[in-house]
């Protein structure tokens, strides 16, 4: 198995455009969010164990920041056929059981994860009222088998910085998680570099 970083997308980045289909049928888009003070795309996945580890925590988290305007749109990038449990159906039932209260989509081209340099499950991008990546990283210093509780204190410290309107600092760490499943042959040049071996 290889534990897989973030990539760190450079701070700054316009948000890269997406339109998908939720596991419900629905169509999402980023114009969906317009009028959101701040957007937070997070790349998930049903079945990875770094994204089971923090999804009830992220759950709360997010109703938590929606009611205070935050955005958040979930997408999956896998390649169902290698990784099933990775389909709709194992999404739909991932949302309910962790109890997410955001769309999430399928990126079943892979094209959305390769505009945003994304490389593991979670992966988190957060971008300000000018749609500008304003952090990319971790949720919080927690993973499977550790000892440190689930926080979201990273996310939640950029999150009320962005809605404060000031600016988020910049000394942020990178996420770590399972690789994103790739089709054969649809592997992008900055996942190997980005991949550690365990």
């Amino acid at each position: 198995m290889a534990l897989t970083p973030s990539t760190m997308l450079d701070l700054g980045t316009p948000l890269p455009p997406f339109s998908l289909p939720a596991f419900d049928g629905r169509t999402v888009s980023d114009r969906d969010f317009q009028s959101a003070p701040a957007l937070l795309v997070a790349f998930l996945c049903p079945h990875c164990p770094y994204v089971k580890h923090v999804r009830r925590g992220f759950a709360q988290f997010a109703k938590e920041y929606q009611a205070k305007g935050l955005a958040i749109v979930a997408i999956n990038s896998n390649d169902v056929a290698t990784h099933p449990d990775d389909s709709p159906a194992g999404m739909k039932q991932e949302a309910s059981e962790a109890g997410y209260a955001f769309p999430y989509v399928s990126d079943e081209s892979q094209q959305v994860a390769r505009a945003y340099r994304a490389a593991c499950t979670p992966d988190f991008f957060l971008f300000d009222r000018s749609r500008r990546l304003v952090y990319r990283g971790q949720f919080d210093g927690s993973r499977p088998n550790s000892e440190v509780p689930v926080t979201g204190a990273d996310l939640r410290e950029a999150v009320d910085a962005v809605l404060a309107g000031r600016p988020a600092a910049t000394a942020q760490r990178p996420s770590i998680g399972c690789n994103i499943k790739w089709k054969l042959g649809n592997e992008p040049d900055y996942f190997a570099a980005a991949a550690v071996k365990k």
